[in-house]
């Protein structure tokens, strides 16, 4: 029986370019995973007010606690979003009301209706970590993108926690798993997120590493034998065929965030790169087409980002031998209009923007502190804090960006061993271009740790679109 019943005309949320996406409606509410590092108490989904003129501004409205312990709440995105207004898509009038939310570390993904209420989801149905094993041959369930034809869903390995990881298709209705995406793998093994290019039919996925070298932290055997991940990989979307591996550096470790430029008739996009083992510095890295004939890619770095020098005593132990705090690029974001490039940098508490309107070469606009490991930069409703910029979610017209503080629990404890008490905040982008931290928005998450955002109606990572701005 479907979850997802068509609708007559296509949902309003839903823009044919990028430029039509821009001039939507403001966001009224923010759903955010928040987690319990202790795994003693459920996972919950969070409401968080984001209408200025509320009294409840700021504020937790609503929490939707998950039934289970222990999932580990992740990436999690929309049932379906602008990609079902192109040409070849088999379901234009499906609603973005369904929320698919993966539990990375319990491999069970709950399916939340934000209907009838928005602010008060509820669990329709839950898919269990045997059901996923058994039509996908996947565990670890990571990132949700809505695409043309279907739910998307990477997962970093398999059962047993070792590789392939891969992605994994949910039909857009019943959100029951059809299978495992991928036909022709190649030589693609570890697996983090997905995107691609929807005018030239191009997937791309990125790496992080296997559930066995993530879940217990940062494992720095692996890490320094250069065995996470270190490169992209291009796929044919409608064959499902894998078409080329393009490494990045030979001491880059962990490529993961992607980034594509929304507008279908630009073949380019960013993703980020965590750590350097050679220096510790962080990177953006930039994949485009080449224009030297069909399946021509280029991928090169176009952002470096050096560690900051530290005393050792303020360091945790993992970084102590370095004397040296890495940026530690854990999220990338891209405005709609394809001008903007944010990168939060966990390690030294900083949030970066880049003018990227000219892809291979960005330029630093603004810079903005909060957190660190080292800096512990307040708020202006807030003392000290720790944690740093991580998930960063930007609006559809590119003026407010949220973030929160929580990477992973297990990487937590390692970079910030004191715990970290979870936050949220919004930095409006004023007219001349730099960020601003609203002093009347900062949600205190206490033990609970803040993840993944997503706007109501959508925002900057939610949708792809069908057709060019101009």
């Amino acid at each position: 029986m479907a979850l997802s019943r068509p609708t007559v005309l296509p949902d309003p949320t839903f823009y044919p370019s990028p430029r039509d996406a821009m001039g939507a409606p403001r966001e009224r509410l923010a759903y955010v995973a928040a987690i319990d590092p202790t795994r003693q108490q459920p996972d919950a989904l969070d409401v968080i007010d984001l209408d200025p003129d509320s009294v409840r501004y700021g504020q937790l409205v609503s929490r939707l606690e998950m039934p289970n312990v222990g999932d580990e709440l992740h990436h999690f995105g929309w049932n379906a979003c602008s990609a079902t207004l192109c040409p070849y898509a088999a379901h234009p009038h499906v609603e973005r009301r369904f929320l698919i939310v993966p539990g990375l570390r319990s491999s069970r993904i709950y399916v939340v209706d934000t209907k009838p209420d928005p602010a008060k989801p509820r669990i329709v149905k839950v898919i269990e970590p045997e059901v996923m094993a058994r039509k996908a041959g996947y565990s670890r369930p990571h990132t949700v993108h809505c695409g043309p034809e279907g739910i998307y869903v990477s997962a970093l390995g398999n059962p047993a926690g070792d590789g392939p990881g891969g992605v994994m298709l949910l039909d857009h209705s019943t959100f029951d798993i059809v299978g495992q995406w991928e036909k022709d793998r190649g030589p693609q093994v570890l697996a983090y997120d997905i995107w691609w290019n929807l005018g030239f039919d191009t997937a791309i996925t990125s790496e992080w590493g296997t559930p066995n070298t993530i879940e217990n932290g940062l494992d720095l055997e692996v890490l320094t034998s250069k065995r996470y991940g270190q490169a992209i990989h291009l796929w044919d979307l409608r064959t499902r065929r894998h078409l080329q591996r393009l490494p990045a550096g030979e001491n880059d470790q962990m490529v993961l965030e992607l980034r594509p430029a929304h507008d279908p008739s630009r073949a380019y996009g960013f993703v980020g790169v965590v750590v350097n083992v050679g220096d510790l510095s962080s990177s953006i890295w930039l994949w485009r087409r080449t224009g030297n004939g069909k399946g021509a890619w280029e991928f090169k770095k176009v952002i470096d980002i050096p560690a900051e020098p530290a005393d050792p005593a303020d360091l945790p132990p993992a970084l102590k031998p370095f004397a040296a705090v890495p940026p530690l690029v854990t999220d990338i974001d891209l405005t709609i209009d394809d001008q903007t490039l944010y990168v939060s940098c966990w390690g030294t508490g900083e949030l970066r923007r880049y003018d990227v309107s000219t892809p291979d070469r960005p330029v630093l606009l603004d810079s903005v502190h909060l957190g660190g490991i080292v800096r512990r930069t307040a708020h202006p409703a807030s003392g000290p804090l720790n944690g740093g910029p991580q998930m960063v979610e930007v609006s559809r017209d590119g003026r407010r960006v949220y973030v929160t503080n929580s990477l992973y629990a297990a990487w937590d404890s390692q970079f910030y061993p004191e715990g970290i008490r979870g936050w949220m905040v919004k930095l409006d982008v004023e007219p001349g271009g730099r960020m601003k931290a609203d002093p009347r928005f900062f949600p205190d998450f206490g033990d609970r740790r803040p993840h993944q955002v997503r706007l109501q109606g959508g925002d900057a990572s939610s949708d792809s679109y069908c057709f060019p701005s101009n």
